[in-house]
């Protein structure tokens, strides 16, 4: 969906003061989804633009559909006139270090007094209490939440291969957001919402905490646990690719014998249920193994798909490029890098009517929207001159 009309959001007005991951993340959903977002910069642009390494996609993959407004908030006009455009927003959204909105005059309570419908999201290391104030980071979360333990091995931790907690935790703003709205709907004011890595993370273990109290046993990680289920493993093709398949029902496995030729399995009754399966993995995984090496990748994938169980090859991000499924119907959106090279990212994981979420307005130029949005206020030429000719303002 591209048309403005037709997306859910359309008319709703968000600011954005965000850097690094989290805090866009939140912009980017609610953008794609119809806002209209504008991301209000330093006049040399969000820092994020610049970073390197395992960075350098931040940017180009987490400020699509958003206009950008390159301005000096250090200066008393430039915070004069982001107040202005404040007056009448809709939705706030911010993920600095606490107290560095406040020193700006952009604190929640000064804001909520000259706008009470404002929703004021802030995107925070944790939420009330003794760690309010500390600093934190996805993998600060993940290693203090329990994550890092669970995806590694028992004497080395390992965060997650991607920022799962910044994108999580903008998700639960999200929400927040859309909850917000829909109690202005009713009281006709605005409110404060924190979301937060930390506790984020520790939703994201409460199955893990849940398993301990259930049954008093605490969960290994998951590299070293005993599988639920007896077939739910990487194995590897004749040609020396790899596969992960899973058998997670007794049907399951009656439909996985019967098409991989395991009539001894089948006929073997103590094998008939699930539980008893798992007692005896090391008699059967080897012959699942040594069978699963008589086909290659694509034969062996074609005949997991055909018996309908679930399976995946293990891909890297890059393959996702040329993914058939994602790029059939609207996966990946066509953007335009800083650079000037054209790439395709992910979609927003959503479709409403049948329809996915696309690109209405291409990664923004430092500043590239300002000027527009200050004659749209009001302004005149002259001024906007003015104000670029003192440095308040990019060019």
């Amino acid at each position: 969906m591209t048309t403005q009309q037709d997306l859910p959001l359309s008319g709703l007005k968000v600011i954005e003061f965000t850097h690094m991951v989290m805090g866009p993340s939140i912009g980017l959903i609610l953008a794609d989804m119809g806002a209209d977002v504008t991301k209000v910069e330093p006049v040399e642009g969000d820092n994020t633009r610049r970073l390197s390494g395992s960075g350098a996609g931040y940017f180009a993959m987490y400020n699509r559909n958003k206009k950008s407004l390159a301005i000096d908030l250090k200066s008393e006009t430039g915070r004069r006139l982001v107040l202005e455009l404040l007056a009448d927003a809709d939705v706030l959204v911010e993920n600095f270090r606490g107290g560095a909105m406040e020193a700006l005059g952009f604190g929640h309570e000064a804001l909520a007094k000259a706008n009470p419908r404002l929703i004021y999201c802030s995107g925070k290391g944790f939420l009330a209490g003794p760690y309010e104030n500390r600093t934190a980071l996805d993998e600060v979360a993940q290693m203090m939440g329990g994550l890092a333990y669970m995806t590694g091995l028992p004497d080395r931790p390992m965060r997650a291969g991607a920022s799962v907690i910044d994108v999580t935790g903008a998700m639960f703003g999200v929400i927040g957001i859309l909850g917000a709205l829909a109690q202005r709907q009713r009281t006709g004011l605005g409110q404060q919402v924190t979301t937060s890595l930390y506790e984020t993370t520790a939703f994201l273990v409460g199955q893990h905490m849940a398993q301990f109290a259930s049954t008093g046993v605490a969960a290994p990680p998951m590299s070293i646990r005993q599988s639920a289920w007896a077939v739910y493993d990487v194995f590897e093709a004749g040609d020396g690719e790899r596969v992960f398949a899973a058998v997670v029902s007794d049907t399951q496995w009656r439909k996985f014998c019967e098409s991989f030729g395991f009539t001894d399995f089948l006929a073997d009754a103590s094998l008939a249920r699930n539980t008893e399966r798992v007692r005896q993995r090391e008699r059967t995984l080897p012959i699942i193994r040594e069978r699963f090496k008589q086909f290659d990748k694509a034969a062996l994938m074609a005949k997991l798909e055909e018996t309908g169980l679930p399976f995946a090859p293990i891909a890297k991000p890059e393959e996702l490029f040329d993914d058939p499924h994602l790029n059939a119907a609207g996966g990946l959106v066509p953007l335009t890098l800083p650079d000037g090279r054209t790439t395709k990212l992910p979609a927003l994981p959503i479709a409403m009517a049948g329809r996915r979420f696309g690109l209405r307005h291409d990664l923004p130029g430092i500043g590239a929207d300002g000027s527009a949005l200050l004659l749209a206020r009001g302004l005149s030429q002259a001024d906007v001159d003015g104000l670029v000719a003192q440095g308040v303002l990019h060019p």
